[in-house]
């Protein structure tokens, strides 16, 4: 496959065209197929190819005078655009869409209550050890190297402590699901 395309622009305006075109004929099929493994939909994809020729566009008199194959610059240029556009999303908070509110049933927050209780009734249920860790890692936001600093217990005992408690208390929470249902 030739990745070369020689001659792309002169000096008359309406020749850049013709020779975008021509880069565009020779080089798009390839690059958006390229593109197209990395992005989420085909939107997506023709952007990315869209801004690609673009930014060929605007420097075809600098990638006319080098004749070196013009594919890996436009694949570098939509490598560094994937990557820019992966960046912007990630650093975009993702939102949330407000739940409908339930018309159904107004309990005024009935369920908290229920929940906190159930919560409240699991707690006491595990050993005093247990519970302190779970406390201070949940309701004092501790990390666990801080938990083991307050509780004057090794870093590895916290943790332990933590891993262990959070399976107790599932148990329980499941035992108690068990029984409502």
């Amino acid at each position: 496959m030739r990745t070369h395309t020689p001659a792309l622009c002169s000096e008359v305006p309406g020749d850049a065209d013709a020779a975008l075109r021509q880069l565009y004929s020779h080089h798009a099929k390839a690059l958006h197929g390229y593109v197209e493994r990395f992005c989420p939909d085909s939107a997506s994809a023709d952007d990315i190819v869209q801004e690609t020729f673009i930014r060929a566009w605007r420097h075809l008199p600098q990638l006319s005078a080098d004749d070196r194959p013009l594919r890996p610059w436009l694949y570098r240029v939509a490598r560094n655009l994937l990557i820019d556009a992966d960046r912007a999303a990630r650093s975009r908070p993702i939102g949330v869409q407000p739940q409908p509110a339930d018309d159904a049933r107004d309990d005024s927050g009935l369920d908290q209550v229920l929940d906190r209780q159930l919560v409240s009734a699991a707690l006491r249920q595990l050993s005093p050890a247990h519970r302190s860790v779970l406390v201070e890692t949940f309701y004092h936001g501790g990390t666990p190297a801080t938990v083991a600093r307050r509780l004057g217990i090794p870093h590895g005992t916290a943790r332990s402590r933590l891993h262990y408690a959070l399976h107790a208390l599932r148990q329980e929470l499941e035992d108690h699901d068990a029984i409502a249902c």
